[in-house]
């Protein structure tokens, strides 16, 4: 049975939506959840819900809070804080996942802090699923390692195919790189000189892929640095935001983050999923789902298979 330590006090509406969605999961799945967070507040939301103590539903006591305002190293001032509580479960091996809708800075540091990397990755990234005109694809680094370096790129593009294959069902992902232009010699250093580490590497690199692709299904995997990432999705979501205004809900309902749940970070040496700071109920629930996914398919130990076999290929050119 996978175990799942879930940040209760992460979120926006915290502990209320995760609580919500924890149950939810626990009540399809064969999972045992742990809810991290003061005990009081988290009881609180449990008593909603006639059935959950005939669910594996648990409470760790966590209380102390990462809020959103705080600045990501607020993780080492708070050592009873939900999050850190929470990768400490999976550190010790008392849960094999990690979910948090809270402070995505102070959960990169946390986790990092307790998982360590994957040997072979230098940085972690955030694997954001995204919607296009055929099946999802996957767009990272979507905001954890905001300046990189071209085999930062190489290495996320190796993960990114890892995900495409486990979760979306490609098997040999498309790996795109966003830049300027099509050609290599368009985008500035880091472009120019990722587009020539993934050209000669064991992965299936289609080239450079421009803003107008992302959504066009050109690509199983979009790589870039995480600040570019992360104005992608944001300007994305106030996008769809716009346009579901205008157009209504079917259009709505294809972007919606909560149908994805989270995005995996991706490159520590332990499994994590960050939901989205606005979490809803059903939101928490399909990333806790994901997170029991990755757990089964054995997610990390692929990733350092592929990853060595990348390093091993490169030694040999």
């Amino acid at each position: 049975m996978i175990r799942i330590a879930v940040d209760a006090m992460g979120g926006d509406q915290a502990p209320a939506a995760i609580v919500d969605g924890a149950v939810a999961a626990a009540r399809h799945l064969d999972i045992h959840i742990s809810l991290v967070g003061a005990p009081a507040a988290v009881a609180r939301a449990l008593e909603a819900h006639a059935d959950w103590r005939d669910l594996r539903v648990s409470v760790v006591d966590a209380p102390d809070v990462i809020e959103m305002a705080d600045s990501p190293a607020a993780v080492r001032r708070k050592p009873r804080a939900s999050i850190r509580v929470a990768a400490g479960l999976v550190a010790h091996r008392e849960a094999e996942v990690l979910v948090s809708a809270g402070h995505t800075g102070a959960t990169v540091m946390a986790t990092h802090a307790a998982f360590g990397m994957i040997a072979g990755v230098d940085r972690p990234a955030l694997a954001a699923t995204i919607p296009t005109r055929g099946r999802p694809a996957v767009l990272l680094d979507a905001g954890a390692s905001v300046e990189c370096r071209p085999q930062h790129l190489l290495q996320f593009a190796i993960m990114g195919g890892v995900y495409a294959r486990v979760v979306l069902g490609a098997e040999r992902p498309r790996i795109g790189l966003l830049s300027i232009g099509e050609e290599e010699t368009k985008g500035n250093e880091l472009t120019r000189e990722a587009h020539r580490l993934l050209k000669a590497a064991p992965v299936n690199f289609i080239g450079n892929v421009e803003g107008r692709d992302i959504y066009s299904g050109v690509a199983d995997v979009i790589v870039c640095d995480g600040f570019t990432g992360n104005v992608v999705l944001k300007t994305s979501e106030g996008l769809i935001e716009t346009l579901e205004a205008l157009l209504g809900e079917k259009l709505s309902r294809v972007f919606d983050y909560s149908e994805y749940g989270g995005a995996p970070l991706l490159g520590v040496a332990g499994l994590a999923i960050v939901g989205h700071g606005r979490s809803s109920p059903k939101a928490v629930r399909n990333a806790i789902a994901m997170a029991d996914r990755f757990a089964t398919a054995g997610f990390i130990r692929r990733v350092e298979q592929e990853i060595a076999a990348a390093t091993l290929s490169q030694h040999i050119q």
